[in-house]
């Protein structure tokens, strides 16, 4: 008896990961300025991600149990948990992935991302 092929989903093909991503509702962070505040609420904690200087994937954050307090990290983008990752992206239906310390995290599902305060710079007017 031969056993049935093994289908594999859409989101796990390369073409499949593009398309399902391109109609995510999400947000670009190379869009927006240095020193903007985002909060991302996912499945099982809420992050506040400050982007700083130099490249948006340098960043603040805090949030869920690997970021108790505020410390700096690389914010590679949004995966559905798999090889296939959109960079600089923050996509509701995905996983944030977020290198600190050593250490590769992977959130759970973001349930939404919003812009709590955009940059601004402070100064005589």
């Amino acid at each position: 008896m031969t056993p049935a092929p093994t289908e594999i989903p859409q989101r796990c093909t390369l073409d499949g990961f593009v398309r399902e991503v391109s109609n995510t509702e999400g947000l670009s962070v190379d869009a927006l300025e240095p020193l903007t505040t985002v909060l991302v609420h996912t499945r099982n904690s809420v992050y506040r991600i400050i982007l700083l200087q130099g490249g948006h994937s340098r960043v603040l954050i805090q949030g869920g149990q690997f970021f108790p307090d505020l410390v700096e990290a690389h914010l590679a983008g949004s995966s559905f948990g798999g090889s296939f990752i959109k960079t600089a992206w923050i996509g509701v239906g995905l996983h944030l992935e977020i290198h600190s310390a050593g250490t590769w995290i992977v959130t759970s599902q973001i349930r939404s991302v919003r812009i709590q305060q955009a940059a601004s710079l402070l100064g005589p007017h």
